[in-house]
């Protein structure tokens, strides 16, 4: 065959016919997911793709719109890569337990695990702290992966046991273990980075660092290229306690006011949820949302606008714990797919062929 011979479309019979059995799997883990969150009291929850702000994360990237008042003004949108604002107002709004299937947008990915538009399972808990988040998780993959029949996670010959109890490591740790490299050494108590030091902990251990490298491009490096390679292999690993310069939306530990509550869950080297226990505080969330856009600008010469209702809601908000999921992903490893467009029952079409 022609190497260059361009892949029949998705809505081919053959090629539709391959994929069924992994688009049936998704349909009975969601019903399964959706069983489970209405055992524990959840009330499952819309929200709006179109938002005022995509969401202040320095390296994701939204999809911009317009939309047009009755007069013909136009007024800019996004659509959000995540439903965490909207969740959030409705916990400011007397939510206590909420959970959300939503399609989200996020531009310039694409690949074996990430795709435009795809599926996130995000799940809120009032009044709870994000450990309960980590046991939620246990939960929710041993159930899809018995849904599934499969008996495990899967991912490029790699496995893992959503039976086994959980590895439990901080960031700092893993930097230590996996890459050694003295993380929190390069953090102030107040949050706030030594770029140096970092660096020369780096090329010690022969890593490369470029003159322009910020503190968070080196902290991303080593996390990219040396722990996360490392994790989720035989069962899973919860990776805790990120710096809280990584951590915008996660409120300091109590423990340790150089890092935050923010946690996230791997399986065969594939990161598949992102926990926090949340930021009420909205100057500090300001704060730090200025931070995010200033890199962002930094990087990209562009930056998004803040959600003041956003800000204002957070006055209202309970302690609250929260938690986005990749269905998609949750889906690839309980079934054994290897993309994750044969997990989704129309994929975007691809633009530049």
């Amino acid at each position: 065959m022609n190497s260059s011979a361009k892949a029949s479309p998705w809505w081919t019979p053959s090629v539709h016919a391959d994929r069924r059995p992994f688009l049936i799997g998704r349909n009975a883990i969601q019903a399964a997911l959706r069983g489970f969150f209405a055992r524990e009291d959840f009330i499952e929850v819309d929200t709006a793709v179109l938002q005022v702000s995509p969401g202040n994360e320095a390296h994701l990237h939204a999809f911009a719109t317009e939309a047009l008042t009755t007069d013909g003004q136009k007024a800019p949108f996004y659509l959000h890569t995540s439903p965490e604002f909207a969740c959030k107002k409705l916990l400011a709004a007397g939510e206590e337990r909420i959970s959300c299937f939503a399609h989200v947008y996020r531009n310039r990915e694409r690949g074996p695990l990430h795709h435009p538009e795809f599926t996130m399972l995000e799940w809120y808990r009032a009044g709870e702290g994000y450990e309960s988040l980590m046991m939620d998780c246990v939960r929710i993959l041993a159930l899809a992966t018995e849904t599934a029949k499969t008996g495990k996670l899967a991912y490029r010959g790699a496995e893992s046991d959503p039976f086994a109890g959980p590895e439990r490591i901080s960031v700092a740790e893993a930097f230590e273990r996996h890459a050694g490299v003295d993380l929190l050494a390069s953090v102030a108590a107040d949050g706030s980075t030594d770029r140096d030091h970092l660096a020369a902990e780096m090329k010690r251990v022969g890593m490369r660092v470029a003159d322009d490298d910020g503190w968070a491009d080196l902290f991303s490096r080593v996390l990219v290229e040396k722990i996360e390679p490392r994790l989720g292999f035989g069962r899973i690993t919860i990776l805790d306690e990120y710096p809280i310069s990584e951590a915008a939306l996660a409120r300091r530990s109590a423990r340790d006011p150089r890092v935050a509550e923010r946690f996230e869950l791997y399986a065969c080297g594939v990161e598949l949820a992102n926990g926090f226990g949340e930021l009420t505080n909205a100057a500090e969330q300001r704060r730090r949302f200025g931070i995010e856009m200033a890199e962002k600008a930094r990087v990209y010469g562009e930056t998004y606008p803040i959600d003041e209702d956003f800000l204002a809601a957070l006055s209202l908000m309970p302690e609250a714990s929260g938690i986005a999921l990749g269905f998609d992903r949750l889906v690839m490893l309980t079934t054994g797919a290897s993309r994750i467009d044969q997990v989704l029952w129309a994929p975007v079409a691809e633009v530049g062929r």
